[in-house]
């Protein structure tokens, strides 16, 4: 019996409360097609006495965006005040994102959405993923051929018990393999690609850190995960004129939606 400590329930709240408002589903407008889950990023550039500033992305897979007009779904307590409408549609959507090189991973500079809001009298209230808990080298280096629990935040479109493209934890388990490629065992549900993927790291003193390995790939019955580590070297070579810099400041408190605990296990 292993002596590691079971965070399980743990790491669902964990999640939630530090990346339940970072996840935005999408899919190809007007179409009931190329469902996928995209979430915020922060890209720390640096640390002064002042605060951080960031350069800030739309993180998900490259094959989903690959389409002229998509849909966002702007779900309650991303926007305040709130949206008269519940969708986003996006014309030339295609040309917005950047794909990092042998990745399968796309970002677009968030600057646009940012407009779009102000220009309708709102603004987002959103969660990021930082630095803080983007998987560094360190983490990626302490995954190995045996199996870890991993938690999947994504937007699949719908069961019939779950309203479509409400957020979901999936629990399925990674692995990395000798070449380095990280690979996740379990379900992905249709619309989850691109979603972020966390792990707990156990820590002294009964406790665990929060990481987000990276983003999960689309495939047929074989999921890989794009590793944070490969994706932020990637951005930096970008150049900085690809994203504005944003200073970063505490937002006021903004609501919370309801805890779900709906888990999906490895079958």
């Amino acid at each position: 019996m292993s002596d590691t400590p079971d965070f399980r329930g743990e790491t669902v709240d964990a999640t939630v409360d530090h990346a339940g408002r970072a996840t935005l589903p999408f899919k190809r407008a007007d179409r009931d097609e190329q469902h996928a889950t995209a979430f915020w990023f922060n890209d720390l550039v640096e640390t002064t006495s002042e605060g951080e500033f960031v350069r800030q992305f739309l993180v998900t897979a490259s094959e989903p965006t690959k389409v002229e007009t998509a849909e966002f779904t702007l779900r309650h307590g991303l926007c305040a005040p709130a949206p008269s409408s519940e969708n986003l549609l996006m014309f030339d959507f295609a040309e917005g994102w950047t794909h990092l090189d042998g990745l399968g991973v796309a970002v677009m500079p968030t600057g646009g959405l940012h407009a779009h809001g102000a220009r309708k009298g709102w603004h987002w209230t959103t969660d990021e993923i930082t630095d803080g808990i983007a998987a560094g080298p360190e983490d990626i280096a302490g995954l190995g051929p045996n199996p870890v629990t991993a938690y999947l935040l994504g937007h699949d479109v719908g069961t019939g018990k779950r309203p479509a493209r409400d957020q979901a934890v999936v629990l399925g388990e990674v692995t990395r393999t000798g070449d380095g490629g990280i690979h996740w065992t379990g379900t992905v549900p249709q619309g989850c690609a691109g979603a972020p993927v966390f792990i707990d790291v156990p820590l002294e003193g009964n406790s665990f850190k929060l990481v987000c390995l990276g983003v999960a790939l689309p495939g047929d019955g074989h999921h890989t995960i794009a590793p944070f580590d490969r994706i932020r070297t990637a951005l930096r070579a970008l150049g900085q004129d690809t994203a504005p810099v944003l200073a970063v400041t505490e937002p006021p408190a903004q609501p919370r939606e309801p805890k779900r605990r709906w888990w999906q296990r490895r079958g």
